[in-house]
């Protein structure tokens, strides 16, 4: 059972009693008069034929309070979409799967992308931002959910706590953030927020400084989760990343947007896990050492918003700050496994924290030598004020491929 410990500057939303699921869904359904609910699923087709996404299907069909489900569907060809609109179509919601690879999504993009406001790179974060983009154009809900599509071990309970706390009426918050253990197999996962995120964060504030955006990013128990809940009024500003800097861009958004009161985190699960991705030792173009690069140039881009100036030197010290921090979580972890009955490899783990701190000079470079890199995408208030229409015609594109490939 979780405490009720408060730590950093955003509010936590423990899970204390174990309140049944039937429970919270009855009051998010009286809340959904007042407050219509929406969730967003970013899918690959290939989650199609795996294990989790038919489950999390199955879970859903017995949620009663959403108003609209909106899949993004990427890598997918014009059999594969038909299939994926008769896979989701056991949905009772409303429910719309944007064909993000076909003929009228594409065109819709390629016209973006000359005017300079496209997602430049393909992936979650584009998938998003169209799905976003659909609900604002849709305008069937207030209160919007987003999460993964590998969740292999989810139950709509996830779901409830983590819409609950942007949906209550008698709540003012404007984002929620889901966290969890990532414990799975008798082991403890999640090594890029234990062993990359949390301790490269504290190496910048023992380095820079008392830095309020640190303790703010510091305050989240899983940074990186993929799981989190806005109000729709979120999606006109947000500018988010199209890489794998993704979920600390968001954060990096609500911290610019909004007050601290306005922001909380939320206890979703007691068991969570999903798709691995390799570690990557010998390839900083893939899998977990890619992801790492990309995390710690968003963390640097937004401290030079800030006015923060790096060198090189600065650099290496924050490496060699954070490489001893990230030793001592190490045994922190080992530790903490070992009072649990579960395993933890240190061996693995030392490996992964010296990619990490070689992968924070490699992003320290790359920033160096490129430092108008952008790989954020624009807002929808920038894009709808240079396209007025764009949302109209997203959503007639959305329905003309759903009525002529349904049948």
């Amino acid at each position: 059972m979780a405490d009720f410990y408060q730590n950093g500057v955003v509010t936590t939303l423990h899970n204390l009693s174990r309140r049944p699921t039937e429970e919270l869904e009855a009051e998010l359904l009286r809340f959904s008069q007042k407050r219509p609910m929406a969730l967003i699923l970013p899918s690959l087709f290939s989650e199609l034929e795996g294990e989790a996404l038919p489950h999390i299907v199955d879970e859903l069909t017995n949620v009663p309070y959403l108003s609209e489900i909106v899949i993004g569907l990427d890598r997918a060809s014009k059999e594969q979409y038909q299939h994926a609109l008769k896979f989701f179509g056991r949905l009772p919601q409303h429910h719309r799967v944007l064909w993000n690879d076909g003929p009228r999504l594409k065109a819709i993009d390629d016209e973006l992308m000359e005017l300079g406001l496209a997602p430049k790179e393909l992936g979650k974060g584009r998938n998003v931002w169209y799905c976003m983009g659909y609900i604002l154009a849709s305008n069937r809900a207030e209160s919007v959910a987003l999460h993964d599509c590998d969740i292999v071990t989810y139950n709509r309970d996830l779901l409830a706590r983590l819409i609950y706390p942007v949906a209550n009426p008698m709540f003012n918050y404007e984002f929620c953030k889901g966290y969890y253990a990532r414990v799975a197999d008798g082991k403890i996962n999640g090594r890029v927020s234990r062993l990359l995120v949390t301790p490269l964060l504290r190496a910048l504030k023992r380095t820079l400084g008392d830095n309020e955006y640190l303790e703010f990013m510091d305050s989240f128990r899983y940074p990186l989760a993929g799981e989190f809940s806005f109000r729709r009024d979120v999606l006109n500003d947000i500018r988010i990343p199209s890489d794998w800097g993704l979920e600390i861009g968001v954060l990096s958004e609500m911290h610019r947007n909004y007050n601290h009161n306005r922001l909380c985190q939320a206890d979703i699960a007691d068991a969570y896990d999903h798709k691995h991705q390799d570690l990557s030792l010998n390839n900083d173009q893939g899998g977990l050492s890619k992801m790492s690069i990309d995390i710690t140039k968003a963390v640097f881009r937004k401290l030079a918003t800030q006015g923060q100036a790096f060198s090189n030197e600065m650099f290496r010290s924050i490496k060699a700050t954070y490489y001893r921090i990230a030793l001592d979580f190490v045994e922190t972890y080992h530790n903490d496994a070992v009072m649990n009955g579960l395993n933890l490899d240190i061996h693995s783990e030392e490996k992964a924290v010296e990619m990490f701190a070689s992968n924070i000079m490699k992003a320290g470079q790359s920033f160096l030598e490129n430092p108008m890199e952008t790989p954020f995408i624009p807002s929808w208030n920038r894009v709808t004020s240079a396209v007025p229409d764009i949302l109209d015609r997203l959503l007639e594109a959305v329905e003309a491929d759903t009525s002529e490939l349904l049948g």
